[in-house]
């Protein structure tokens, strides 16, 4: 109500129900038990965050009725089109707004500026201006709605604000596919939810009728509400999931410097020098590297030789990446030797292999590596940590170093740098005198980061006991090796 008694056709945030809410009150309605973490074969790399669904709001109505602290206005780079939007925000906002906006000289494609609201309920209004879609020109496209999204992000972070209204960016007018936008849209506040989820408390999506359906298709994707809805969802992911910011990455973006343009590659005496002389690009714009005669004389003297390797191999994993998203992982997954728990002490992610559940003998380990890729691709652009379960494994169970030696070579060098530890749990003398020899002879980058543990209570120390799900059958063997202390904690089911 407003101060004469007048119903307000304002709606206050805090008065809509969250994304989890209708989800959990079917929940209860069916009756439904939760499914319990550790019966997730494959996480996404967008897992289930219970405190990151808290701050998201789908709502049917007009932005420019909300009470929070921001609502964002898509409009064109002089900041005067007319759209339902744009017009509905000018007609609440009152005449002040257009004054404003003569003083902001427009607004280029991708970034976003301020106003105060005005008459508005919201106490600022964040523009933006999002991009004009055209096949041809696809990628640039989706850097620029990527830039729409995560730029009125900062805004709102660096003016600590509260809570944003979002409309739909991608207008109509500017010919955007709905679901390829709204792709970009949810991957972005997801990620940005991920690092900097204190700063915002409410994250309101306001759609209209026929924009809500693609929304209500596409939010379990980045936002599951349920481990159940989280594993139901992974297949419907695209390939393209973006950077650790949700940022698209395409690899034709980096643009190749040939010495000889238009000669194929495999045409050149020089194998590979043409193709791998320079890479222009490490991020949405490209920049020049390096004194092209300095780098001409290195070719001739060898030295690039390492360079081009590097890129070669780049290429190399991508194309097991691109396999091990098209491959069926159902078999693999299934035996539950690979997943993701929960952090270590230093807030690290914690991955954990089951060494008893590999029938090495038995399956496909060429499948094997493919799964490895599909499961840790999204893990390794973060510092993260290993933990080997070498319990009561036999030769049944035991991965070739051939294997391990293939293993370490078709990674992504983000795999190797990232990897902080490697917690080898219940070693043999054996597997210690395996592991010396091929830390030393075979992957020496691996020496410095493995740790041989030989109880449970070790583990502990750099890892809490209610951030690891332990199988049974390691705890059972820890407590009948070093004393039943560790029985005291919780086995994980169904591992």
């Amino acid at each position: 109500m407003d101060p004469l008694g007048a119903p307000s056709q304002f709606v206050d945030v805090d008065s809509l129900p969250g994304w989890s809410d209708a989800y959990e009150a079917k929940q209860l309605d069916c009756h439904q038990s939760p499914v319990e973490k550790a019966q997730v074969d494959v996480r996404s790399p967008f897992p289930y965050r219970k405190d990151i669904n808290e701050k998201i709001i789908l709502w049917k109505g007009d932005v420019a009725l909300l009470n929070c602290t921001a609502i964002v206005n898509t409009s064109n780079e002089t900041l005067t089109d007319k759209n339902p939007v744009s017009e509905s925000i000018f007609m609440h906002a009152g005449p002040d707004l257009k004054d404003e906006l003569q003083k902001l000289k427009g607004c280029r494609t991708g970034e976003a500026k301020l106003t105060k609201g005005f008459n508005l309920a919201a106490r600022f209004i964040i523009h933006t201006v999002g991009p004009k879609y055209k096949s041809r020109y696809r990628t640039a496209a989706e850097s620029s709605l990527y830039s729409c999204y995560r730029n009125v992000l900062q805004q709102a972070k660096e003016q600590a604000m509260c809570s944003v209204g979002f409309c739909v960016i991608n207008t109509l007018k500017r010919c955007y596919p709905l679901e390829d936008a709204t792709h970009i849209a949810l991957r972005t506040v997801r990620r940005f939810l991920e690092v900097h989820g204190e700063t915002l408390e409410k994250v309101v999506f306001a759609v209209s009728e026929l924009e809500e359906a693609t929304y209500q298709k596409l939010l379990p994707l980045y936002f599951p509400r349920s481990l159940e809805e989280e594993v139901q969802s992974l297949p419907y992911l695209p390939a393209d999931i973006g950077n650790a910011e949700g940022e698209p990455v395409v690899p034709e973006r980096q643009i190749r410097i040939t010495e000889k343009p238009g000669v194929p590659d495999d045409a050149s005496d020089e194998e590979g020098l043409e193709a791998d002389l320079s890479f222009i690009g490490s991020h949405a714009f490209a920049r020049m590297e390096g004194d092209v005669d300095k780098q001409r004389r290195l070719i001739l003297q060898g030295q690039l030789s390492e360079a081009a390797l590097q890129k070669q191999h780049q290429r190399n994993y991508n194309r097991w990446l691109c396999q091990a998203r098209a491959e069926d992982l159902s078999d693999i997954a299934s035996l539950k030797a690979l997943y993701q728990t929960g952090v270590d002490n230093c807030g690290r992610t914690v991955m954990v292999v089951v060494g008893r559940n590999i029938p090495v003998t038995l399956i496909d380990m060429e499948k094997a590596l493919l799964y490895f890729i599909h499961v840790m691709d999204h893990i390794a652009v973060k510092e993260y940590v290993l933990v080997y379960f070498h319990t009561l494994t036999n030769d049944y169970n035991q991965l070739d170093s051939n294997f391990l030696k293939k293993l370490y070579d078709v990674v992504d060098a983000k795999y190797k740098r990232n990897l902080k530890a490697l917690y080898f749990v219940h070693p043999t003398f054996r597997s210690k005198v395996s592991a010396w020899f091929f830390t030393t002879f075979t992957v020496s980058g691996l020496k410095d980061k493995l740790h041989y543990v030989e109880s449970l209570q070790q583990l502990f120390t750099a890892i809490p006991p209610e951030q690891i799900d332990l199988p049974p059958f390691v705890l059972e063997y820890d407590a009948r090796e070093n004393g039943p202390y560790y029985s005291s904690y919780p086995p994980s089911p169904d591992l």
